[in-house]
């Protein structure tokens, strides 16, 4: 730790003299880029005992998670990515490294406003007003299932496909954001309401292969989604301002608040960024800031 500590030192010093007279900062702006700095250079070595040329994308992500544990405001979060930016572009400028660990790194959005999320209890509650003995409750029971249980974006569900269920196994394949594919889970509560759901599925071809169908028998569109979930919410007499993306928040906030690791999240939920899937939670910053520390701990195993 201690020869990385010195190469964090030189290069601030280095940096310093390069903000100062070739960038020719505002006094009050030097001082906000080192206070960044020195935030960021303490953190790294506080966690990874690295040096500043092996700093990757995700070791900045998990700074940024950090921060919002922290409590830092989207608009301080933004600053301090900021500050980090300026220093690998010198880095950068000076062939430190060779490409910016910044690169794909995103600022937190100011103001975004979080949707509500569900207790277990609403949950239930809301797949109890659809009755199973129709075609249609059975449909509508397996959306919500999933939806919750697999934590999947409405269009994700809306394209789940025959061929994408992997009940042998346990796992269904999800077409995210981008056309990305990943692997997610499915509970036997889930599996069992798709199974009942198939045995009235009725595709007005043969050779359709979207899971979920309206009563024409062709696919279920976003929009259908959303009025089946605001229909259910309304007869369990939830006020709370829900969607369908609501279960999917309520899927990341019930997992980190089981105790998993906010990176199998991430995968889970197909985010690019672990910041992102900090954001998504409803979670006590407490918490919250011990599964992050626990994520830290696994970055270079």
């Amino acid at each position: 730790m201690a020869e990385s500590a010195k190469k964090w030192e030189k290069i601030r010093n280095e940096y310093y003299r390069y903000i100062r007279f070739e960038k020719r900062l505002s006094g009050n702006s030097i001082d906000a880029y080192m206070r960044d700095f020195e935030e960021f250079s303490h953190f790294v070595l506080h966690h990874w005992h690295i040096n500043p040329e092996q700093v990757s994308q995700e070791h900045i992500e998990r700074y940024m998670a950090w921060l919002y544990t922290q409590g830092r405001s989207s608009a301080s979060q933004a600053r301090r990515l900021s500050g980090i930016k300026s220093f690998y572009n010198f880095m950068l400028l000076n062939d430190r490294v060779q490409q910016l660990p910044t690169e794909s790194v995103k600022a937190p959005k100011a103001g975004r406003m979080l949707p509500d999320t569900l207790t277990l209890e609403e949950i239930d509650e809301l797949i109890a007003t659809f009755d199973i003995r129709t075609a249609k409750g059975c449909r509508d029971s397996a959306i919500v299932e999933v939806l919750y249980s697999c934590g999947l974006r409405v269009s994700e569900l809306t394209s789940l496909r025959l061929q994408d269920l992997f009940f042998g196994e346990g796992f269904i394949r999800v077409v995210g954001k981008g056309d990305k594919q990943r692997i997610v889970p499915i509970s036997s509560v889930a599996r069992d309401k798709i199974q009942l759901y198939m045995e009235f599925r009725k595709p007005k071809r043969p050779s359709e292969a979207t899971l979920f169908l309206n009563n024409r028998g062709t696919p279920l569109t976003r929009v259908m989604v959303f009025t089946i979930i605001k229909g259910a919410a309304n007869m369990a007499g939830i006020t709370k301002q829900i969607s369908p993306h609501t279960l999917r928040h309520s899927y990341a906030t019930h997992l980190l608040e089981g105790g998993a690791n906010i990176r199998q999240v991430q995968v889970l939920l197909g985010h690019e960024s672990i910041s992102t899937t900090a954001v998504y939670t409803h979670l006590d910053r407490a918490h919250l800031r011990r599964v992050v520390e626990d994520a830290f701990i696994n970055l270079e195993q």
